[in-house]
């Protein structure tokens, strides 16, 4: 059996709300409400984990102020988790569905930046990855990294992936990703568009033909794999500057949080098991396209 670690710095609560129609500025009154436990990596984990059972095990970090909460949603999910108790919140996602549009509307609630040392919080996460190492086949960190985290923890983990021979696929963009790059290249980078010509200091939006160019170029420097999803269009990857393309699927939407986090359950899953990047791209687009199609984010089932 396959086994993943995935490390979740955003935890989150997600919070999804359906109406028949959305008005700004109006009383929207709700068809039906649903909480489920979130954050990129936690999607991704509950993805695999319908792939195949147990396969993936989370670590995060949960604020004591409704941490019960948060872990009775993992129950819920039957997923293994592993974390380090801070002070204050779990940050909050509201969800908004319109019934009518076919949309969706997210509103990603910050929690007041605590103020204190969180170096134990960090040592315990990098433990944790340590005494995991040695049982998985790869390691997922995925989401942004909150202000209350050192510059140094992104790079701690790609390390500790990295010298243990372990799949490293890094779903962040920005600073952390070149601060990760420039010490422990990551096997897989998969971002979206916007993110990677954020990264690599690109004009957005871009023409297709140069965003070819600059990932083939770029995974050719770095020699590994970078996936880039483009929204609605077709995805771009390339591996070791060989250039690949798959197309989407167009399904009815009703939810798409979480697409991007069940792109990379089915992509890595795929990769582990056959090597083939074709295969892979499409076994992620699949998984991507069936939790569109789902209320609860991050899942296909």
């Amino acid at each position: 059996m396959l086994k993943f670690l995935t490390i979740c710095l955003s935890t989150t609560i997600q919070r999804t709300i359906t109406f028949p129609s959305v008005t700004l500025e109006a009383v929207n009154r709700s068809d039906k409400y649903r909480i489920d436990a979130s954050g990129k990596a936690i999607n991704t984990a509950r993805v695999l984990n319908q792939l195949e059972k147990s396969s993936a095990k989370i670590i995060c970090p949960l604020g004591i102020n409704n941490k019960d909460e948060f872990l009775s949603l993992i129950k819920k999910d039957d997923l293994e988790i592993e974390y380090t108790q801070t002070s204050g919140n779990i940050r909050e996602c509201w969800t908004l569905l319109d019934s009518c549009k076919k949309t969706t509307t997210e509103l990603v609630v910050s929690e007041p930046l605590l103020n204190g040392d969180f170096k134990q919080n960090e040592d315990e996460i990098l433990q944790k990855i340590d005494d995991n190492v040695s049982n998985v086949n790869c390691i997922i960190l995925s989401g942004s990294k909150p202000l209350i985290w050192s510059e140094k923890l992104v790079v701690e983990i790609a390390k500790r992936a990295i010298t243990n021979k372990k799949i490293f696929l890094a779903d962040y963009c920005g600073k952390d990703l070149i601060n990760t790059i420039n010490n422990y290249v990551p096997s897989i980078i998969k971002i979206n568009d916007e993110e990677f010509c954020k990264t690599f200091n690109l004009e957005f939006p871009i023409k297709d033909n140069l965003l070819k160019e600059k990932i083939i170029k770029k995974s050719e420097a770095l020699n590994n794999i970078i996936v880039v999803t483009r929204g609605i269009k077709s995805t771009y990857a390339a591996e070791n500057g060989i250039f690949y393309e798959c197309a989407i699927e167009k399904v009815q939407a009703i939810n798409t949080t979480a697409c991007g986090d069940s792109f990379n359950a089915g992509f890595i899953f795929e990769y582990l098991s056959s090597k083939d990047i074709s295969a892979s791209l499409k076994k992620g687009t699949w998984c991507a396209a069936r939790n569109a199609e789902r209320e609860c984010p991050g899942t296909i089932i």
